[in-house]
């Protein structure tokens, strides 16, 4: 007796979906839900598990193609009807595995005995260690320990004591210009051979000296080379998600009005209190504290008072929903993907930072629920993960805001107390207000990002820390 499976219900708004990938094939027996195939919607990407066990008997649906809800997909049972599939046993005693393996065993042979080579490449860097130490240390310290390893490393040596002429000359007569360009750019006299008349150290050797501890730090920093993607030079169709997500940011940008408002935030304080309670937080939570759930709270709370940012279009109707569903951008190798954090508003620092955590990790390992990736009403993007300092996102209908936050960055900027405007050094971060002008004004965008940025640099949150 063969019983079908059909694509269930993913989600209340899901209709159809695409099968992405057969798990099993004719032949293959499965249980009880045991994983059949993938499957993707215009919600999530999902595997569909076997509700019986049994033989696969036909497969109903090829990979790429869409069908909708209900449709059957496989029947499943008991073997005896897979006899009128003859490619199943084709598959199963097909002589390719037996072949396959001597194929690779043959190619690792020379791949290990290239490897050798490489040990006297390492050698290199040995000459050039005193270099980086003296770029790594402050300019005294570096100074000093060139002087240290002047004996061992350079014949100078030898050749001064038949010099003591220009020995003494050396360690005498400086011109104040030189020695005030010295003590400007951090150079120990003592440490440098003249190149001038006598070996006078002149303004030349000063700034060679102070210009050579700075060049190889600048050139290390930025040494990590990019990696050639496999993917140069190929062609790869669009997926569903993919084509899912295009289709909605042009209509998106079609059907609304969109700019987008920018505010620089102080987040010292905020820094500050998360350096204080990070660690305790993580060990009575399980969860790194990051900035997203300060900039989520302080959005959610200022969402409560300027709900015009969390409202929607429905014809020629404002609606304003009772709550703050914060959806959350997540960056996965499908695509972009948003999962919802329903009445964020009420929620605690705790509370928010483990449900950003565990969205963010169930959405790239596929394992989201589709109604999980519904019902948002204004969404919060962190560019600054990987290190925009702003971006203007696009917001997604029917939602009417999205709310970019930037890098974190140390930088100087004027501060002003009771004793007047000073430099100092601090924490700060770009937010970024994309809006649609059609129910959004400039005006209520600047009042909901100038709360946002108020609520922030009070760094008063201890109240909402919920540990």
């Amino acid at each position: 007796m063969s019983e079908s499976v059909v694509l269930p219900a993913l989600g209340e708004s899901v209709t159809e979906g695409t099968v992405t990938r057969w798990l099993k094939k004719v032949g293959d027996r499965v249980e009880v839900d045991e994983p059949l195939l993938e499957v993707s919607t215009d919600k999530v990407d999902t595997e569909i598990p076997s509700p019986v066990a049994g033989i696969i008997e036909a497969i109903l649906v090829a990979e790429d193609e869409t069908v909708e809800v209900g449709t059957a997909l496989v029947t499943i049972g008991d073997g005896s009807g897979a006899a009128a599939a003859p490619a199943a046993p084709v598959v199963v005693a097909a002589p390719d595995p037996p072949v396959a393996p001597p194929a690779p065993v043959a190619e690792v042979v020379p791949v290990a005995e290239v490897v050798p080579v490489a040990p006297p490449v390492v050698e290199a860097p040995i000459t050039p260690a005193p270099v980086v130490s003296v770029a790594a240390a402050p300019a005294q310290t570096a100074v000093a320990s060139v002087v240290m390893a002047a004996p061992a490393a350079s014949p100078a040596p030898i050749e001064t004591p038949s010099t003591p002429a220009a020995e003494a000359s050396q360690a005498g007569y400086v011109t104040p210009i030189v020695r005030k360009l010295a003590h400007d750019s951090g150079v120990d006299l003592g440490s440098l051979s003249g190149t001038g008349v006598g070996g006078r150290i002149r303004k030349q050797d000063v700034l060679a000296a102070s210009a050579a501890p700075v060049m190889p730090a600048a050139a290390a920093a930025a040494a990590a080379p990019l990696q050639v993607s496999a993917l140069r030079g190929t062609s790869v169709p669009l997926s569903r998600l993919r084509k899912v997500i295009a289709e909605r940011a042009v209509i998106s940008m079609q059907s609304s009005a969109q700019l987008t408002s920018v505010v620089e935030v102080d987040v010292t304080l905020v820094a500050h209190y998360r350096d204080h309670v990070k660690a305790n937080f993580q060990a009575k939570t399980g969860v790194k504290l990051s900035f997203l759930p300060f900039f989520a709270l302080a959005a959610a709370e200022a969402l409560t008072a300027y709900p015009i940012i969390n409202a929607s279009i429905d014809g020629d109707t404002i609606v304003y929903p009772p709550h703050e569903n914060l959806s959350i951008a997540v960056d996965t190798e499908r695509g972009l993907l948003t999962p919802v954090i329903r009445d964020a508003s009420s929620l605690s620092l705790a509370a928010l930072a483990a449900q950003i955590a565990d969205l963010a990790e169930r959405t790239r390992d596929n394992k989201l629920k589709p109604d999980e990736l519904s019902g948002g009403t204004f969404t919060l993007t962190n560019t600054g993960s990987r290190g925009a300092l702003f971006d203007t996102p696009i917001v997604f209908l029917p939602q009417s805001a999205i709310l970019g936050t930037g890098i974190v960055t140390k930088k100087p900027v004027v501060v002003s107390d009771a004793g007047g405007d000073a430099i100092a050094i601090r924490s700060m971060v770009y937010l970024a207000l994309s809006y649609d002008h059609r129910i959004v004004d400039g005006a209520d965008a600047a009042r909901f990002l100038v709360a946002v940025k108020n609520r922030l640099e009070a760094g008063n949150f201890a109240a909402q820390l919920g540990i």
